[in-house]
Formats: structure tokens, C-alpha cells, sequence
């Protein structure tokens, strides 16, 4: 039981790699530092790019986001991606707060670099008390009863009337929970993305999502050891606690595919050069040109539930519990790769 306190505690403070796992534990500060190890620690240093803490009213709910800016814009609307935590999570988490940050956290210094902005939605509270998104599961009784694709239209939709969001260049990357949702928002938010990044969460078995699918870019980021979201599909939770039933990675890779036109597209295959000594390895699958939709899977073999990153890493006890991280790719520099030549018709 201690175990599970652990985790669940951890999962409060970092965004997506977060089982369904409900317990209240403190866990001292200095002795979770050392389960999770030192170097994810070291990195929650302040990065150059602003963060703006705003509110939006949609459906008559108070909806929180967080808006990150670079410190010198250039004039005109910018691309903009929208950042979904995972269950349990924060969209503060995501962008480096806390003791030990998301690896979302990635896309501080991509803002700054490349001129864009950064939409870090927060989640409701569902009937498990933990936040997270409606997405398309029909059959999660702890999705929070909330309109979460209107949320995400209307933020968007108020930073192109600004003319600070580029109406084209509209991009989703969410973790877990958070990456279930990015797929709602593939088939369902006006205007529709560009591309989505779905980290560790694929498509919903039994779904409640409406409306006829249309082409969207979709790069997906899954381990093939993840206890949580089983690559191969199936129930979703820890053990033997499962609430809810997916589709597996490539079942979602196929969807996209056929929606995408891109069935017969024989797939360009690239290996990561491996430099540590875990044994996970990683693999991307490619389908379709840049000259129009494309569909990604990017593989981790061994890999658990956890975004791989370089720079933010996990400790072996949380690895104990999810899985095994992978450090050859940073997961948010490969959703802006393959973002950044993304543009909606």
C-alpha cells in the first residue's frame, strides 16, 4: 500500500505519468527526491519565456490556462500549441512548476527558440476527485462532467480574434488522460489542428465522440511495456483496478491511417541512437509526405508510461512502478518536429 501512496502522491505533482491511483500520503519532500532521483530536480530551473495565468468562462464553468509567451514576439498571429496534462496533473506541472517537472516542460525553451505559443489547459475534477478530461471513453465514470472540447475552441478561438494565434497552425500535445483528449480534439475542435501529439494515451474502445472524422497529422508516442495504457489495448488502470477500455497503439495508428487516406503509404522506419544503458529503444514509423496529412507511431520498446526525455528524468522507483523511461528523444523537440511543417487547409 505504501507503494501505491507513493506514486499517487508523485502523480499530484507531475504531469501524465499519472495511474488512476486515489490516496491523500504526504510523502516528505527530501525522501521523494531521493526515490525520484536528483536530475529532474535539477532541471526545474526559470526559463526565459513568460507564463500568464488566465481565465475563461465556457458553459457557465470557470475554466484556467496557462498562456506562455516568448520574451521578444515577432509581429503577426504565431503558431500555437495547446499543452493537456495527464490525470491527476496540472497544467502548471507541464510547465515546470513543482519539485519535480513534467518533461512537457520541454516547451518552455521551444517557445523561446522558435516564436510560438504555448496554451496549457488546466483539467476539472471528476468523480474520483482528481482532474482530467473528457475525452472520448464512454465507459471512464471518473471523467469530469465537463465540456472540455468547448474550452479548448474557445482559447483558441480568443487568441485568433487577438491575432496572436495563426487560425492554420493550431497544434495539440497532451500526456495520458491528456493524450485520450488530443484525440477528441482531432476529431472534434473548430478549427480543427493541424496536428496532434498523443504521449502515452491512444483512442477509446467504447467512444462517445461525434461526427464524421477529417484528415489531421497525428504523431503517437507509446511504450510498448506501458501497465497503464496497454500498447496492444485493453483496460486502462494499474493492476488489477481497471476503469476503462482502448484501443491499442496500432490500432490507433490504422485509424488515423484510414481517416488520413493513407492506407497503402509504406511506412519510412528511423532508429534513435541508443547512448544509456536501459533497455528500451526507440523507433519511429513513418506514413505520408509532408506535402500532406502524415501519421508517425513512435515506438519505445520497454518503454513504460512516461514521456521520454534527455533532459527531465524520472527516478528508479517511480520507473518500478510505470515502467522504464526512455532518454534517446526529448518527447516535446519530436511534436514540434513534426509540427512545425503542419498547416490546416
Amino acid at each position: 500500500m505504501v507503494g501505491r501512496e507513493l506514486v499517487d502522491r508523485h502523480n499530484a505533482e507531475v504531469v501524465g505519468s499519472s495511474p488512476t491511483l486515489a490516496t491523500n500520503m504526504t510523502v516528505p519532500t527530501i525522501f521523494k527526491c531521493a526515490l525520484l532521483g536528483t536530475s529532474a530536480l535539477l532541471a526545474s530551473v526559470a526559463l526565459a519565456a513568460g507564463k500568464e495565468p488566465l481565465t475563461i468562462t465556457v458553459a457557465g464553468q470557470q475554466r484556467d490556462y496557462i498562456l506562455v509567451t516568448p520574451d521578444s514576439m515577432p509581429a503577426g498571429a504565431r503558431p500555437l500549441v495547446l499543452v493537456l496534462h495527464g490525470h491527476i496533473g496540472t497544467a502548471a506541472n507541464a510547465l515546470g512548476a513543482g519539485i519535480v517537472p513534467s518533461p512537457l516542460a520541454a516547451w518552455l525553451d521551444i517557445v523561446d527558440r522558435e516564436k510560438i505559443l504555448v496554451a496549457a489547459l488546466q483539467g476539472l475534477k471528476g468523480a474520483d476527485n482528481r482532474t482530467g478530461w473528457r475525452d472520448c471513453r464512454s465507459d471512464d465514470a471518473n471523467n469530469p462532467h465537463a465540456d472540455d472540447v468547448a474550452f479548448a475552441m474557445a482559447v483558441v478561438q480568443g487568441l485568433i480574434a487577438a491575432g496572436r494565434a495563426d487560425r492554420k497552425r493550431i497544434y495539440v500535445m497532451g500526456m495520458s488522460n491528456g493524450a485520450m483528449m488530443s484525440h477528441r480534439l482531432a476529431l472534434e475542435m473548430h478549427p480543427a489542428p493541424a496536428a496532434i501529439a498523443a504521449a502515452s494515451g491512444t483512442m477509446a474502445l467504447h467512444s462517445d465522440c461525434s461526427g464524421a472524422p477529417r484528415p489531421v497529422s497525428v504523431l503517437i508516442i507509446h511504450g510498448t511495456d506501458d501497465p497503464v495504457v496497454p500498447y496492444a489495448g485493453g483496460g486502462v488502470g494499474m493492476g488489477f483496478r481497471r476503469t476503462s477500455f482502448v484501443l491499442g497503439a496500432e490500432a490507433t495508428r490504422d485509424f488515423w491511417l484510414r481517416v488520413d487516406g493513407l492506407q497503402a503509404a509504406l511506412p519510412v522506419t528511423y532508429a534513435y541512437p541508443h547512448t544509456g544503458s536501459d533497455e528500451t529503444r526507440a523507433e519511429r514509423a513513418t506514413y505520408g509526405s509532408d506535402a500532406g496529412p502524415q501519421v508517425e507511431l513512435l515506438t519505445i520498446r520497454h518503454g513504460g508510461h512516461v514521456e521520454p526525455s534527455v533532459r527531465y528524468h524520472y527516478g528508479p522507483f517511480y520507473g518500478g512502478i510505470v515502467g522504464a523511461q526512455n532518454h534517446d528523444l526529448e518527447s516535446a523537440e519530436e511534436a514540434w518536429r513534426f509540427f512545425a511543417g503542419k498547416v490546416s487547409p
